[in-house]
């Protein structure tokens, strides 16, 4: 579970409360129902308006995604493409068709079948190029709902302040309890804010991150098939795979990793 995630969100929303109450507030003036009804219904409400149901129906899964501490380790994974390398090498290709069904992740099943299915470099890479295209839109249409969000959000708490307004401006028989009712209404605008700015668009933002990670390691899966299947010698594999990562990663996989005139990424 990535803890972090929840850690900031509950540091993010601490500082906001901490800060009201640093002014001499009370936590119950933050309290209103009718704003949360009016901000979380509303936004829901014009999301799910918004995105096609096969997309929908993938939120919870989503949220699996955000809250899962996914690891990608691209240093073991040189070593098993330099592994698989030096197999074919000595065995050829057919080789690595016992290894498939074992292998967990899809895109590297998918081009090892490729590969000894006899598909050439070309077309091997053209479906596993499009296999990480359907992948990025899946990612970004996710992201996206996340962003819808936290634009639909602020304007749901305008219009939370608005109706909060008309009733108060709409019952003025006691001025003296003007000044608390149109306080009360402005928490509608706090909460639209607040909930887009701490919750909607930083997870969109966690959400790109991951898919930025994934892709990295999916493109070193692809590079290292097509090494694999064009019989590349191990030292020019570990050069190519290497050039992925950059100048930090690179430090942190070893010494095996930080030999000169590398390409690294900065």
């Amino acid at each position: 579970m990535d803890i972090f995630v929840l850690i900031f969100l509950v540091v993010g929303f601490g500082a906001v409360i901490g800060g009201f109450l640093l002014e001499g507030g009370h936590l119950i003036a933050l309290v209103s129902l009718t704003s949360i009804v009016i901000i979380l219904g509303g936004t829901i409400g014009a999301t799910g308006a918004s995105f096609p149901k096969e997309q929908l129906i993938r939120l919870p899964k989503i949220f699996k995604v955000i809250l899962r501490d996914e690891k990608y380790d691209t240093a073991a994974l040189i070593q098993k493409m330099k592994a698989m390398c030096i197999q074919v090498r000595q065995n050829g290709l057919l080789s690595l068709e016992n290894q498939i069904d074992a292998e967990p992740d899809s895109l590297m099943r998918k081009g090892m079948r490729l590969i000894v299915d006899g598909t050439s470099a070309e077309h091997t890479k053209e479906a596993l190029e499009v296999y990480m295209e359907a992948m990025a839109d899946r990612h970004h249409s996710a992201a996206q709902m996340f962003e819808a969000a936290g634009g639909f959000s602020p304007t749901m708490g305008i219009t939370g302040t608005v109706l909060g307004l008309v009733h108060v401006l709409g019952n003025l028989e006691e001025p003296d309890s003007l000044g608390p009712k149109i306080a009360t209404a402005f928490i509608a605008t706090l909460y639209g804010i607040g909930i887009a700015n701490l919750i909607w668009l930083p997870l969109a933002g966690n959400l790109k991150a991951k898919h930025a990670q994934e892709v990295l390691y999916k493109s070193m899966i692809i590079e290292g098939l097509l090494l694999i299947q064009q019989g590349a010698n191990t030292n020019y594999m570990d050069e190519k795979l290497t050039s992925f990562l950059s100048e930090a990663q690179i430090s942190q996989k070893g010494s095996g990793y930080s030999g000169g005139g590398r390409k690294k990424r900065g």
